[in-house]
């Protein structure tokens, strides 16, 4: 092996923000060996349970510092948890500072990847002559409204949810305001304000990585690619996410139901790490899933009637989400579905062959996991960027149904039957499977050898060691 490369990769706190971080790192040890990465990692209040066995598989060339935990009660109570998890990564600044002196001053380092939440680590970058990164885990459509941002507060006067036209962004699907991410909803909080200042400061980096790929968002990374715009060096190097590996936890009850199943028959229905439902929305979504009369896996977590992402960084409390289902709605099903307490090995429900659609709450994670095993959607945001990726899903890439929200702020059961009929039986569903399909061969092929993700990736890898 020649000379080592040693570079720095920052996550933040929060589960769905670290996973990508660590696979990204991981790719990029497994292509370029003579990279070695030195992995800061926050905490707050505790590692996520989840984070635990993903770590244990990490290589040699990834060696993981762990910082100081904060504490949750030292920070505002009753905040949306992005601001609680960008507190925490302040907090986190005087010993990630203390690391990187300590780190430096044995071993030069060429650069610098932060996660997105993470961006107060980049001032350090420059102190320590390192080049500065961001990785994103999300689309390039949601990138370029990053980037836009600062631009439309300023022509704007209004919320964005009341402008009469759909905003047009280079290359991307036009979108109205509503489906804009859940932090510019409202220009006046302490939310939107913290993300202006950040997308604002991503201008000034020497790159950003995306976790995606040039098939799936062909516009997008074109537009940002586009020299003559002014943005900066943008990296698309997915779809990274998790192996069957990581989240195996031997043969399972909900596997073994799957293999007893008809290829292509079940409905696979969760809302990822961190989404809940209002106790009357899951009524809803019990009964339309019941009336659809369609084989279900359900993951099932306890609801929560003020927050849609309460689970986000485990916050729930210990107590048997079952028990908040409709009377008897588990015996009257049980011949036609599953349900899983809490959680499931989501990447070996979604590479089952049984399991022929994906009701999903759209996280970018999530999203990728179903295009790399060719699984169409029924797309159910609920926060984040997630009404953004369900619009790209389903205007653009034309591979979801996005079932109607009825004027009580609900999904109703007639509805929840209706789109489940449409994906799994309608031709409709068929069209969209098979465009899919053509989308997992494209994301297979972009994480070959010479693949673009993989070129796109090796030849930064290539520049970071001319430099080292």
């Amino acid at each position: 092996m020649g000379k080592i490369t040693h570079i720095v990769v920052i996550p933040s706190a929060g589960y769905s923000h670290f996973v990508p971080v660590i696979h990204f790192s991981k790719r990029l040890v497994e292509l370029h060996p003579e990279i070695h990465v030195t992995c800061i990692i926050p905490i707050l209040g505790s590692l996520p349970s989840a984070a635990k066995p993903i770590l244990q598989t990490l290589p040699q060339n990834i060696n993981t510092v762990f910082l100081p935990p904060v504490n949750p009660n030292d920070l505002p109570q009753g905040v949306p948890v992005v601001v609680q998890i960008q507190l925490a990564m302040a907090h986190s600044m005087p010993s990630i500072h203390h690391t990187l002196k300590s780190i430096t001053s044995k071993t030069p380092y060429v650069a610098m990847v932060v996660d997105s939440f993470a961006m107060h680590a980049l001032d350090f970058a420059h102190e320590f002559n390192m080049l500065s990164y961001v990785y994103f885990p999300i689309s390039a459509t949601t990138l370029s409204m990053h980037l836009n941002l600062p631009l439309l507060d300023e022509e704007t006067s209004c919320e964005y949810r009341y402008l009469p036209e759909a905003i047009k962004l280079p290359g991307c699907v036009p979108f109205h305001g509503r489906d804009l991410y859940a932090q510019a909803q409202d220009r006046t909080s302490q939310l939107y304000q913290m993300s202006l200042k950040r997308y604002k400061r991503c201008w000034f980096v020497n790159g950003i990585f995306i976790n995606s790929f040039l098939a799936l968002e062909t516009g997008p990374i074109r537009a940002l690619r586009d020299e003559d715009r002014g943005y900066p060096a943008v990296y698309p190097v997915g779809p990274l996410v998790q192996s069957g590996d990581d989240d195996a936890k031997g043969l399972l009850e909900c596997v073994t139901w799957l293999e007893k199943q008809q290829d292509g028959s079940v409905l696979y229905v969760s809302f990822g790490s961190g989404g809940t439902l209002s106790q009357e929305q899951m009524n809803e979504l019990a009964c339309g899933l019941e009336l659809s009369n369609h084989k279900f896996l359900w993951v099932v977590r306890a609801p929560n009637n003020a927050k849609a992402d309460a689970a986000y960084l485990g916050a729930q409390k210990c107590v048997d989400p079952l028990q908040f289902l409709p009377c008897e709605f588990l015996e009257r099903t049980k011949e036609k579905g599953m349900v899983v307490p809490s959680w499931a090995p989501q990447v070996q429900i979604l590479s089952h062959s049984s399991v022929g659609g994906f009701l999903t709450h759209c996280g970018w994670n999530s999203t990728l996991e179903s295009v790399l095993h060719g699984v169409p959607l029924i797309t159910w945001p609920l926060y984040a960027e997630q009404r953004m990726n369900a619009v790209v899903l389903c205007e653009d890439l034309k591979v979801g149904l996005r079932p109607r929200v009825g004027e009580n702020g609900l999904v109703e059961r007639k509805e929840i039957a209706d789109v489940v009929k449409r994906l799994m039986e309608g031709r409709e569903g068929g069209e969209m499977r098979k465009r899919m399909k053509k989308l997992e061969v494209a994301a297979v092929n972009a994480l070959k050898e010479d693949g673009s993700s993989t070129k796109t990736l090796s030849e930064l890898a290539l520049m970071w060691k001319n430099v080292a």
